[in-house]
């Protein structure tokens, strides 16, 4: 079977607009997806990350750059539509990678408050 392109989701949100507070739940963040998935960051086609419009302190891709094997994986940030009512302080990611195997169990990441975004995911393992 050949490779396959795959999309993986995932949130958290951070304590506060800070530096520190931001690179605390990126990194979480990220380690909780590189823990819960087999994937080599030479696999990632791009990465897309979102935060809500209360978090200025910090691009969370420049955190991503910083970690081994993630300074050539293209990355982008952008600022989430904002929705009356909706998360603050929310950072969410969209990363594609190519896998070999088109059936291999994706973990999509929702970490702290990001939790109730996606209940059904914010624990368990999605097959695709």
């Amino acid at each position: 079977m050949g490779w396959k392109v795959r999309a993986i989701r995932g949130a958290t949100t951070a304590s506060e607009n800070t530096v520190e507070a931001i690179r605390e739940a990126v990194a979480e963040l990220l380690d909780e997806l590189e823990r819960r998935n087999p994937i080599d960051p030479e696999d990632i086609i791009s990465a897309t990350f979102s935060v809500t419009r209360d978090l200025d302190a910090i691009f969370p891709a420049a955190i991503a750059r910083q970690r081994p094997r993630w300074q050539d994986v293209p990355l982008l940030d952008v600022q989430q539509m904002h929705v009356e009512g909706s998360l603050e302080r929310c950072i969410r990611f969209l990363i594609h990678i190519n896998t070999p195997d088109p059936f291999v169990k994706i973990h999509h990441p929702y970490l702290r408050q990001a939790k109730h975004l996606r209940p059904d995911w914010s624990m368990a393992t999605i097959e695709h």
